[in-house]
């Protein structure tokens, strides 16, 4: 029978967040498929864990992902980690769980510490619908376009972000978010300089130009308003004449009482403004 491919979610910081289940999965695999071995060897050896591990990561996973789907369709028992949280979130850990479901192999998860939850729940913002984007483009121009395209999400969203970039995406986030929207920056989470920095974007470029970044970012950034919408709407409204407004309306077939109606709610007055302006002469 086919071996099982375990989703072991790491510590994000302080190693009391592992869970008993994740320990009891590594010490009892044949083999350990890790990010960074370097790195996960120093988690083993803080609890005494001699399981074998072999490298997974984006450079070999083209070779090693079908290494590894072989070795579990003989029946190995396989953990996957990552460096930090759960695996398959930003790294390849997503490719290897997309070819263990092609070859007919059973994947399952010991979940644990996650850093985008985590610090969504520090945040103080809207938790109730968020978007996880990850890290953002590399390539300026793709950059770009992604953030405009976010630019009116409505739900709460998280991005990764590396301290010697931290300055350039807030500058790029206040640029096509504007200065005002609310964000929070949490850095360094569940380890001794944890902090959590809340305010505009303005705010938080500011501060961080004046203190260098330093450790691992998540930035979360407020959903675009009902309320910012419609003072948008209404600014856009505003940039055209009120006949103008009109005529729109009635070129779609709307009679002129309707279309009275219309203009009125979406520059915000009243009906009797609008048939007061119309009628002044």
């Amino acid at each position: 029978m086919a071996g099982t491919l375990y989703l072991c979610a790491t510590p994000i910081g302080n190693l009391e967040d592992m869970t008993l289940r994740v320990l009891e999965i590594l010490k009892t695999s044949d083999v350990i498929a890790a990010e960074d071995t370097r790195n996960t060897r120093k988690l083993l050896n803080h609890f005494a864990i001699q399981t074998p591990m072999t490298s997974y990561h984006e450079h070999n996973k083209a070779v090693k992902g079908p290494q590894l789907v072989e070795r579990l369709r003989k029946g190995e028992q396989i953990a996957l980690v990552t460096d930090a949280g759960m695996p398959g979130i930003s790294d390849p850990g997503a490719d290897l769980v997309r070819l263990c479901y092609a070859a007919d192999i059973p994947v399952t998860v010991a979940p644990g510490a996650s850093a985008a939850v985590a610090a969504l729940v520090l945040s103080g913002l809207d938790t109730r619908r968020f978007v996880f984007e990850g890290f953002l483009p590399a390539e300026k121009k793709e950059r770009r376009m992604t953030l405009e395209m976010l630019k009116k999400e409505h739900r709460t969203m998280i991005f990764y972000e590396a301290p010697h970039r931290l300055i350039e995406t807030l500058d790029e986030l206040e640029t096509i978010f504007g200065a005002k929207r609310q964000m929070a920056v949490v850095r360094e989470l569940t380890k001794k300089f944890e902090e959590v920095r809340r305010g505009t974007l303005e705010e938080l470029r500011v501060h961080f130009s004046k203190q260098p970044p330093r450790g691992e970012f998540v930035l979360l950034a407020a959903g675009y308003t009902l309320e910012q919408q419609k003072k948008a709407e209404m600014e856009s409204w505003e940039e055209i004449s009120i006949e103008a407004h009109m005529q729109r309306y009635l070129s779609q077939g709307m009679s002129e009482k309707d279309a009275m109606k219309q203009t009125a709610k979406d520059r915000g007055v009243s009906k009797r403004e609008i048939y007061s302006y119309l009628h002044k002469g």
